[in-house]
């Protein structure tokens, strides 16, 4: 069993209000567990109205297979969404 994972930070320099930033950090995950079929959250920077921690998993039965769903994830985010990434992380470990 392979279990790959990807963390972020993700930027929202526009954001004003903590329901904001739920709301568009809500989004953003419930887009990547349907599209991916991965699991995802908010795994840090709770309080923080500028930057949010979001990380995801993937069990597969193949390294390679779940690293390249994570640099889609990756190209997806980055496409899709306004704020900028920072410290990203993928990585697999096997079980």
């Amino acid at each position: 069993m392979v279990v790959s994972m990807i963390q972020f930070i993700i930027e929202l320099p526009e954001i004003t209000s903590i329901k904001e930033k739920r709301r568009i950090v809500h989004s953003l995950r419930d887009k990547l567990i349907k599209k991916y079929r991965m699991t995802a959250a908010e795994v840090d920077l709770h309080e923080s109205l500028a930057y949010s921690q979001i990380g995801g998993a993937i069990i597969s039965n193949s390294r390679s297979y779940g690293e390249s769903v994570m640099h889609k994830v990756l190209s997806f985010v980055e496409d899709e969404f306004a704020g900028r990434l920072h410290d990203v992380k993928i990585l697999s470990e096997t079980y």
